[in-house]
């Protein structure tokens, strides 16, 4: 017996997925700076990855809470 699978499945899934990919590498990113120390240029590459991500996983919630506010997923 299966159940059901909506397409608002997987918008509610794909968003969550892309929201802790985000969030996720956050913590990566101050490793990345310190292998980068003393290449500002490259440590300043990475931190508008972060920056990025940041905002990335902010509107993840975002679409996330609307959808949920819509009663999808």
């Amino acid at each position: 017996m299966g159940s059901d699978h909506t397409p608002a499945d997987d918008i509610v899934y794909d968003l969550v997925s892309v929201q802790y990919h985000a969030l996720k590498s956050g913590y990566t990113y101050g490793k990345y700076l310190e292998d980068a120390e003393g290449h500002e240029d490259v440590q300043q590459f990475i931190r508008q990855c972060q920056q990025e991500d940041a905002q990335r996983a902010i509107r993840c919630h975002e679409l996330l809470a609307q959808l949920t506010k819509d009663g999808i997923g």
